[in-house]
């Protein structure tokens, strides 16, 4: 393996319109994911945390990333916020409703869908750009 894959950088992390903006990079997987969830948890512990994952960059991800994201998304809900996924992967999409989670997550393609104003109002719309 790789030096940059055992040993990934931090997500970059960003405020956006009062929403923490994570954008995860490569491969999300058993090596990864350790340190990618510790810095979800630090994010989603605080009262109505308001946070868009960017995924455009992640080039693979296996069981292990979608039990992080599974992990986020519920620690948000249970303090009563909102976790928005992003993506443009076709084979992300495709995967969702195989393992189950099809209507989970709050899924856009474009990450000023989910910075918007209206992305509150409801799901994040597929884009056709």
């Amino acid at each position: 393996m790789a030096e940059t894959h055992s040993n990934p950088p931090p997500p970059a992390v960003r405020v956006v319109a009062g929403r923490t903006v994570v954008v995860l990079r490569g491969e999300i997987d058993l090596l990864t994911v350790p340190s990618l969830s510790a810095r979800l948890d630090e994010l989603t512990a605080g009262p109505c945390p308001d946070l868009v994952v960017d995924l455009r960059d992640v080039t693979f991800i296996d069981c292990s990333g979608l039990g992080m994201l599974c992990r986020a998304r519920n620690r948000v809900m249970a303090h009563q916020g909102r976790l928005r996924l992003v993506t443009d992967s076709p084979d992300f999409r495709r995967l969702l409703p195989r393992v189950g989670l099809a209507d989970v997550f709050d899924l856009g393609t474009r990450l000023c869908e989910a910075l918007t104003p209206a992305a509150d109002a409801g799901h994040l719309a597929d884009a056709k750009s």
